[in-house]
């Protein structure tokens, strides 16, 4: 969910374009009618057990208890049998191939990833359209030939083993990567000799939530020890430990650098200085707050010194100065700041503060290129990027192209040159290059899509929240739309962890805009957008907050005239999937589509599974029995009552160990029990994926097509594709 741990019909005709090379569009003015029948559903017969918990005196039944059994027959003779209803269903929306063939000459386009320089070459992410799997390639310059690095293509003859993290050597000689199989958080590391091209035999197993840290010969990294067989997907993670391995040498022989057995539900991540001077510790309990230690790598046999050792604030390392280090903190300050602290003298007592806190802007991070700090902000839930020297001196603004998004910034201390990305709702990811001297930058690498981003715009509007809080939403549509209160939209959330959701391209999205839609995103309370206070608003006893934002949102756009309840759709993953599943189940009339991704939806056993226990602090745990009575009241899987539902596709993924699919299993078969009337309810189970990261782009489009084809049959919305192509 964040960091490692954790843990988306009509147009106004005669505005729309043509196409005549594909077929994909049909000419202006033509909208191709269907009979929009309704599609029986017959539900599979689910068991029920006898399963009974006693929650503080309170008896809750848990009757599809034996749906956790990921390995059992039962379970996947469920899962078989749900998938068949679901896709019988989407087998007969007359339009869900044309969709998919709109969607798959949109995603055919390439997309390149922020170049960065390591070992004196130039390195960057590159698919060239419909590549399962992005491809990472090496240049000795800028402008120079480009060769294959690494191909995570040739993981797997599905593309379901995919590429997670990666590190190079100082020297630049060796790359340590990780793969995943299936979309599981499991990963193996690797390393790859890039002079000989060889693969070396090094084999890291049952790595989780870990970076690689490089330090001489071999790197630090964290893992897990073996889980039971069976268990793998399911079984609580604990006892997260630091390892150091030395290149050409067995795992076994991996020297075991930090743990702490007195306290297995906690998380331990390294990261280290770019002179490789200092090893950074961060220990976690949660997603959020962090202890630090550092250890100084130039004195032999040193310990780790503490910096901070609670967890109700955060600390992140950037980089040192010497023998300061420069960490980004919100402690004293819900907005972030940057402060320098002396490995020498680490005491609070002793801290610098380098940039102070904004009060309107949250600090999200910050890189060190050219002898200049960049700090990146969030400014009403866009980017802001600022320029300070080294000692935190504000210089100016850097003047993006638009509202949207900057990717991060690619670059060293001594780089004259900086490289970042930005994105907005209507624009692809740009890459850009940045002159550090002169501040200006200029379009490096420009995808070219087969959709007309210039024909759509984005507006943010503020409503208000039941307590009257003011909650920012975009809105992106064609331009010109007849807002008629007709218009199919879709309204997308999160509300969690810390996370902000800023403006980003959705090729999946295009299908709605094309067709006279509305794309709206609701900054909702929980989220990262306006610093730690915004985020703890939307926690614990506090997070009906999130779901009030939410509906409120809802209740706005029906209001405002932008669109009706027959024609709003709501999507959301993980914690997105948990207010999804909330908002329907405590308003179910006020929405025709719900998409709950990949949910948190059972709230009184969340925290048995995988990493589960680390989302306590946005939401408590139902063995607390303050927090069982706040829980009980907005669990959806415990919220589902005899009446009439939305149009629901819950997905979720086999080999998806973060939200473990069982939240899934169990909402729909108590969904489907209690339904009353015609909209269909159902469950996509995609099988080798997992919560999100690595799925490939052919599934990718299979999936966007599935959902835009559900969403608009159910809203009765025509569409401008040819359904003979």
């Amino acid at each position: 969910m964040k960091k490692c741990l954790l843990f988306l019909t009509i147009l106004a005709i005669w505005g729309c374009e043509t196409k005549s090379d594909s077929g994909s569009l049909t000419s202006p003015n033509e909208i191709q009618k269907v009979d929009f029948k309704t599609i029986p559903v017959t539900y599979p017969d689910v068991k029920k057990d006898e399963t009974v918990d006693d929650y503080h005196g309170t008896a809750i039944q848990d009757p599809y208890r034996w749906l956790e059994d990921d390995n059992s027959n039962e379970t996947s003779e469920w899962v078989t049998n749900q998938n068949k209803v679901t896709f019988n269903y989407l087998d007969q929306i007359p339009y869900r191939e044309a969709i998919k063939n709109r969607l798959k000459d949109v995603w055919n386009f390439e997309r390149f990833g922020t170049p960065f320089k390591e070992g004196g070459k130039y390195y960057y992410f590159k698919n060239d359209g419909l590549q399962n799997q992005a491809v990472l390639y090496q240049q000795e310059t800028l402008n120079g030939v480009s060769k294959v690095a690494l191909d995570p293509n040739n993981f797997s003859a599905d593309g379901t083993t995919s590429l997670g993290s990666l590190s190079f050597n100082k020297t630049g000689n060796l790359l340590a990567y990780q793969i995943s199989e299936g979309g599981s958080d499991w990963r193996t590391i690797h390393v790859k000799d890039l002079k000989t091209g060889e693969t070396l035999k090094d084999k890291i197993n049952w790595v989780k939530f870990s970076g690689i840290s490089w330090f001489k010969d071999g790197f630090f990294y964290s893992r897990y020890p073996e889980p039971e067989d069976g268990k793998e997907l399911s079984a609580k993670n604990e006892f997260h430990q630091v390892y150091y391995h030395k290149v050409g040498t067995d795992q076994s022989d991996d020297i075991l650098t930090y743990s702490d057995r007195a306290n297995p539900l906690q998380n331990v991540y390294t990261s280290i200085t770019q002179d490789e001077r200092y090893l950074i510790l961060s220990v976690v309990q949660s997603t959020s707050g962090n202890a630090l230690y550092f250890k100084d790598l130039n004195k032999k046999d040193a310990e780790f010194i503490p910096i901070w050792q609670s967890f109700d604030n955060d600390f992140s390392v950037a980089d040192n100065d010497g023998n300061k280090l420069l960490v980004m903190t919100n402690y004293q300050a819900p907005n972030n700041r940057i402060i320098s602290i002396d490995t020498e003298n680490p005491a609070e007592e002793n801290w610098k503060v380098v940039i102070e806190e904004s009060k309107k802007d949250a600090l999200q991070g910050i890189e060190i290129i050219g002898e200049k700090i960049i700090a990146t902000y969030i400014h009403n839930a866009s980017s802001k990027v600022q320029f300070h020297n080294l000692e935190g001196k504000y210089e100016s603004d850097l003047k993006l192209p638009g509202i949207g998004t900057v990717g991060g910034f690619s670059g060293k201390k001594e780089d004259s040159q900086a490289f970042f990305s930005f994105t907005s709702f209507t624009r692809p990811t740009t890459v850009y290059s940045l002159d550090m001297a002169a501040k200006k930058i200029d379009i490096f690498k420009a995808p070219k899509v087969d959709f007309k981003s210039d024909d759509y715009t984005t507006e943010q509007v503020w409503f208000k929240s039941y307590d009257g809080t003011e909650i920012p939403m975009f809105l992106t549509y064609k331009k010109g739309l007849k807002l008629d209160g007709k218009r199919p939209t879709l309204l997308y959330g999160y509300g969690g962890f810390d996370i902000p959701v800023l403006p980003s391209f959705r090729v999946a999205n295009t299908v709605l805009l094309e067709n006279g839609g509305i794309y709206a995103v609701a900054n909702i309370r929980g989220g990262g957008e306006f610093g730690k206070k915004w985020h703890k608003a939307g926690t614990l006893e506090n997070k009906q907050n999130v779901f009030n934002d939410f509906i409120s949102a809802a209740e706005y756009l029906i209001a405002q005239n932008y669109t009706t309840q027959e024609k709003l759709a709501i999507q959301g993953g993980s914690n997105g999937g948990l207010l999804v599943g909330a908002c329907m189940t405590q308003r179910p009339d006020l929405f025709q589509v719900a998409f709950p991704q990949v949910g948190v939806l059972d709230m009184l056993r969340y925290h048995t599974f995988t990493i589960g226990w680390a989302w306590a602090t946005d939401y408590g745990r139902s063995d607390d029995p303050e927090a069982f009575k706040y829980l009980i009241k907005y669990s959806p899987l415990h919220n589902i009552k005899e009446t009439e539902y939305p149009a629901t596709m819950v997905t979720t993924a086999d080999h998806d160990d973060r939200v473990v699919p069982a939240h899934s299993f169990k909402f729909i078969s108590e969904l489907q029990s209690k339904h009353q009337g015609d909209n269909p309810v159902v469950i996509r189970v995609e099988t080798s994926a997992g919560h999100g990261a690595g799925v490939p782009t052919d599934k990718q489009i299979q999936t966007a097509a599935d959902m835009s084809s559900f969403m608009l049959y159910n809203m009765k919305e025509d569409v401008i594709y040819d359904l003979k192509n």
